[in-house]
């Protein structure tokens, strides 16, 4: 089991997503405002908390959203999984995975520049809403079994 660390949203593609403390998420679209949210496979972006701190050890002055994620994850194995796995969030909040890893902006974004490498074509997690709900900080998120296929 593990925990959500942050979670972020951004009015518009291609943009840096910004923590917020909470957000509304809605069945089959994705978080309410951001806009990645709509009737396709990738309504939710999602990237582990300890492969974010690899990435600080080169940039410290990294935030979370600048991958463009919309959740963090703590202790919850994200690069192991498989689309059709499902995640829970809290009691409620039921995610599809559909895609494991997307190329970076324009072929190389900002982290890739400064960097050299970016963990988003790798190890981002992309789901479906299935269940939606409230998403807060702080909340557990754990793997359960796939409830349907893509």
């Amino acid at each position: 089991m593990g925990v959500i660390e942050a979670v972020c949203t951004s009015t518009e593609k291609g943009t840096v997503k910004n923590p917020v403390r909470a957000a509304l998420l809605k069945t089959d679209w994705g978080f309410e405002g951001d806009a990645h949210a709509g009737a396709w496979h990738r309504q939710v972006s999602l990237l582990a908390g300890e492969s974010i701190d690899l990435v600080r050890e080169k940039m410290p002055e990294l935030r979370y959203g600048m991958f463009g994620e919309n959740l963090v994850t703590r202790g919850i194995e994200l690069p192991g999984l498989c689309c059709g796995d499902c995640l829970k969030i809290g009691e409620v909040v039921i995610l599809e995975v559909t895609q494991v890893g997307k190329a970076c902006h324009n072929g190389g974004c900002p982290i890739k520049t400064a960097t050299g490498d970016c963990i988003m074509p790798r190890e981002g997690i992309f789901c479906k809403v299935l269940s939606g709900g409230q998403v807060i900080s702080g909340t557990e998120i754990s793997l359960v079994q796939a409830t349907r296929s893509v």
